[in-house]
């Protein structure tokens, strides 16, 4: 029986990469791939059949920053399927990126700029804004929306004769110090991506102590740093193209600049083949590549507080029950 999967964010990046990696792996699957409006669905569609001609791909419209586009996108896919196996929740955004060159020319004379240029601490700010439902832009999208999504997707997730898998593209950049129980949207922050990317690490190990024994196991990972569409919105493309020879020197040093999307999905599909039961749910899987191109897979424990993980599950359960009560014309 093919297996069907499932990834968010799939029109371009890590999430393009990882389409046509996964079919490189199993050509006989059934590719669901998630985008925000109908022609991305089926510009990105047509870029994956023109590599794997014979591929089941289908397309299912769905905004992760909008509440009611997840609700509508998750009954479809209700109809549609009668189980998930895989679920890659891909899709992100990081809006209006600000570097920190005083910060990085500081950890430049401290020593710690390697340090800085793979996690982006210190360095690297965004400014967030409420989006239509009242919700911080960057928690809604890149969090609570696959939260949402992944709760309404339970019948297909859940008591399946072999188990099904979430797996959540989280970061370097996911840090303690960016998360506060009390402003868990980052409403007060500037640093909204490392919170919704520390968010994401504390969700999925809730997630495994909630649903394991009903068959459902869920994992994080960390692409690197991968040059993509989010990439090069942090600084003008000209001085990404004049930064890049410096940025493969760099990658003999720091591993996690595997710098393309292909490179970045190696733990994504590393996981596709492994079996969930003898995975660590308090493990983040890094894609690293060497100097010289070697693809490889680093597991690091993550630094996450599991009491305060089922603390902040518990408020992403009250947000839903008022969201499902806001949107209750969109249930079954």
């Amino acid at each position: 029986m093919a297996r069907v999967v499932l990834v968010t964010g799939a029109s371009g990046g890590v999430g393009l990469a990882l389409c046509r990696r996964l079919l490189e792996e199993d050509g006989r699957l059934h590719l669901c791939i998630a985008c925000r409006n109908e022609q991305t669905c089926e510009n990105t569609r047509e870029r994956i059949l023109a590599y794997h001609p014979s591929a089941q791909v289908s397309t299912v419209e769905v905004d992760l920053g909008n509440l009611a586009s997840i609700l509508r996108a998750a009954r479809e896919l209700r109809c549609r399927f009668n189980r998930l196996d895989f679920v890659y929740l891909n899709a992100g955004i990081m809006p209006n990126p600000h570097v920190n060159f005083k910060a990085l020319w500081r950890g430049l004379l401290t020593g710690k700029v390697l340090h800085m240029l793979t996690t982006a601490e210190g360095i690297m700010t965004q400014t967030d804004r409420l989006n239509g439902d009242g919700l911080q832009e960057v928690f809604a999208t890149n969090l609570f929306g696959h939260f949402m999504l992944v709760r309404q997707l339970q019948a297909l997730l859940c008591g399946n004769e072999k188990p099904s898998r979430l797996i959540w593209t989280s970061s370097s950049n996911a840090r303690e110090s960016a998360f506060s129980l009390s402003d868990y949207q980052h409403a007060k922050g500037q640093e909204s991506y490392s919170s919704s990317k520390y968010a994401t690490d504390l969700t999925s190990v809730v997630l495994n102590r909630k649903y394991n024994d009903q068959g459902l196991y869920s994992s994080v990972v960390c692409p690197g740093l991968v040059m993509s569409n989010m990439t090069y919105r942090i600084l003008p493309i000209f001085l990404w193209k004049l930064l890049m020879p410096l940025m493969w020197l760099i990658r003999f040093f720091a591993k996690t600049y595997t710098l393309t999307p292909y490179n970045g999905v190696e733990a994504h599909v590393w996981l596709f083949k492994q079996k969930p039961e003898y995975l660590d749910c308090l493990v983040k899987y890094h894609s690293c590549t060497t100097g010289l191109g070697r693809c490889y897979v680093e597991a690091r424990k993550m630094d996450v507080d599991e009491d305060v993980a089922e603390k902040f599950f518990q408020k992403l359960l009250e947000l839903e029950e008022e969201t499902l009560e806001k949107y209750s014309d969109l249930l079954d």
